[in-house]
């Protein structure tokens, strides 16, 4: 029995994917051995020693101890991609409103409470909507800083409106190219990119290289009048570097999903309480991403979208039960699988299948044996120096 320690609210539809006969589900379980969580700051105290897995039903990964996890053999789940509409639609909203005097129109009609004769009412916004001008988004340049599953889609949907669109991407993958439209004009250099696009939008992780990555300089680069939408991480943006930018004129709105508290109440920031992922399907999208990341992960040791191991996936015979499977995760050092495999042929343990792959200062095993090993035997595995975690499925 499987048993998953679930943190905030998590969709029925992902938690439906866990077998009641198979897995113990819920906020009250105890010796998880998987955890399933979405915005919940998990604590490294929670990390006991028969975790295996931790799966974030979402894309970002910052509230959980991904280093912790990695020491301790803890895989990271994320489920990219599966909120990336929801996402895009909240970015089409975000360049009309930054576009178009939206809110303050709304806020101005809304305010006429002591008008009652529809005849004066009428007259009245007819006589002050040229307040509201703006501005239409087609024709005008966006560019795109990150063209991953919710990059690309937002460019896409900016061609469709006519938009012209430039991406920049330094660790594009080849999957990611494939998705990303033709009519993409890829920049190789960002300050190139900022200089050139009407609106800027943000859809990359806060990494340590990503960190305040628009900065004085940043907004040095760009021209008079900018729109940035930020719908990736607060922490991508210098906050300093930010308020110089719009008391210059040089930005004309920020729309965020990350609100900031210097920034309530200006009337140049738009900004939302991380509404991005906030919608029904993107909820339910992500939770059962996960679950079936989870499920595979437990039951065949199969990885996909991890964070912080590398993805692996060996297909089991027909016949799963008639061969067990090791999973063994080890510190990325030579001589490794050596070791392993001379433990499995003294006790002459043959191996079916076998796949081996690292990532950073880590490696992943999955082995197939003819018979099961026994507890003398893993734990022999156990004490070979460098070896992390091993699981017997």
């Amino acid at each position: 029995m499987h048993r998953i320690q679930t943190f905030n609210v998590i969709s029925e539809k992902g938690l439906n994917r866990f077998p009641s006969d198979l897995y113990e589900v819920g906020a009250d379980v105890s010796d998880a051995s998987a955890i399933l969580l979405r915005s919940h700051k998990l604590d490294p105290s929670a990390l006991k020693s028969q975790l295996k897995a931790v799966a974030r039903a979402g894309a970002g990964v910052n509230n959980i101890p991904v280093n912790d996890c990695t020491e301790q053999g803890v895989v990271v789940f994320n489920t990219p991609g599966a909120n990336a509409n929801a996402v895009k639609e909240l970015v089409l909203c975000g360049l009309l409103l930054a576009s178009r005097e939206i809110i303050p129109s709304i806020g101005f009609a809304s305010a006429q409470t002591n008008i009652g004769d529809y005849n004066e009412l009428s007259s009245l916004m007819e006589k002050e909507k040229s307040r509201f001008k703006g501005h239409e988004i087609a024709g005008k340049t966006l560019g795109v800083i990150g063209l991953g599953s919710i990059g690309s889609m937002v460019a896409e949907m900016a061609i469709n409106l006519d938009m012209k669109v430039q991406g920049y991407d330094p660790a594009l993958s080849v999957e990611a190219a494939w998705r990303l439209p033709s009519q993409v004009k890829r920049i190789e250099n960002l300050n190139s990119l900022v200089a050139n696009s009407d609106f800027i939008t943000l859809h990359i992780p806060a990494l340590d290289s990503t960190r305040n990555l628009i900065d004085a300089s940043m907004f040095a680069s760009m021209r008079e009048g900018t729109c940035l939408l930020n719908f990736a991480r607060d922490e991508i943006v210098d906050t300093e570097a930010l308020e110089d930018a719009l008391d210059s004129g040089k930005l004309v709105k920020y729309v965020s999903d990350f609100p900031r508290p210097q920034f309530v109440g200006r009337k140049d920031v738009i900004s939302m309480p991380h509404i991005g992922a906030s919608t029904r399907e993107a909820e339910e999208n992500c939770a059962v991403m996960a679950a079936n990341q989870l499920r595979d992960f437990l039951e065949n040791g199969n990885i996909k979208n991890s964070v912080n191991f590398p993805s692996l996936s060996l297909d089991r015979e027909v016949e799963a039960n008639k061969y067990t499977r090791l999973t063994i995760s080890n510190k990325n050092v030579p001589k490794m699988l050596g070791q392993i495999l001379s433990v499995l042929a003294d006790q002459n343990i043959n191996v079916i299948d076998m796949l081996n792959k690292s990532r950073g200062e880590i490696a992943y095993n999955l082995i197939d044996l003819e018979s099961p090993p026994s507890e003398e035997v893993v734990a022999a595995i156990i004490k070979i120096k460098n070896v992390i975690k091993v699981t017997v499925i």
